[in-house]
C-alpha cells in the first residue's frame, strides 16, 4: 500500500508539473513588453496600429484635436502617442492593461474613458506589437525615460 501512495504522490507532482509547463508555453511567443528594438515586433505593430488604432489615435500618432478638453458626452478625445502626448509617461504594463481591457477597466472611478478594449480582437502578442510600434517613434531619450518606468513599476 505503501507503494501505491507514493506512486500517485508521484503521478500527482507530474500532473501539477506538466499542468504548469503548459501554462508557461501558452504564451511563449508573446513577449513579456513593447521592445521597440525588435524590428519584427514592430513591422506587425506597425500593421496593428493602422487597422485598429489610427482610426482614433491618428495616422501618424498625432492624436484627435484638442485632446486634453472634454468632450460634451464626456471622456477625451484619442490622445496623440507620439512624443507630443503623455503615452510615454506609462510603463508599458499600465498601457497594455489598458488596451487590453479599455479605458472602462483601468480608469479611476468617475472618469469616463472613451477607449475600447481590444481583449477580443487582439492577441497580446499584438497588443505588444502596437505599443512597440508607438515606442518606436518616440525619441531615444524619452524611450529612456520611458524604460525606467518600466523598471521602476
Amino acid at each position: 500500500m505503501m507503494g501505491g501512495r507514493k506512486i500517485l504522490v508521484i503521478l500527482a507532482v507530474l500532473a501539477v508539473g506538466a499542468g504548469a509547463g503548459a501554462y508557461a508555453l501558452r504564451d511563449a511567443g508573446t513577449p513579456s513588453g513593447a521592445d521597440a528594438g525588435d524590428p519584427a515586433l514592430v513591422a506587425l505593430g506597425k500593421t496593428v496600429y493602422a487597422d485598429h488604432c489610427a482610426q482614433c489615435h491618428g495616422a501618424k500618432l498625432e492624436g484627435q484635436p484638442d485632446w486634453r478638453r472634454p468632450l460634451p458626452e464626456g471622456g477625451l478625445p484619442a490622445p496623440p502617442h507620439d512624443q507630443s502626448g503623455h503615452t510615454w509617461h506609462h510603463a508599458d504594463r499600465l498601457l497594455f492593461d489598458y488596451t487590453k481591457g479599455g479605458g472602462k477597466a483601468i480608469a479611476p472611478a468617475g472618469f469616463k474613458s472613451n477607449m475600447p478594449g481590444f481583449e477580443e480582437v487582439l492577441s497580446d502578442r499584438e497588443i505588444w506589437a502596437s505599443l512597440a510600434f508607438i515606442k518606436s517613434s518616440w525619441p531615444a531619450a524619452i524611450r529612456q525615460r520611458q524604460e525606467r518606468m518600466n523598471r521602476q513599476s
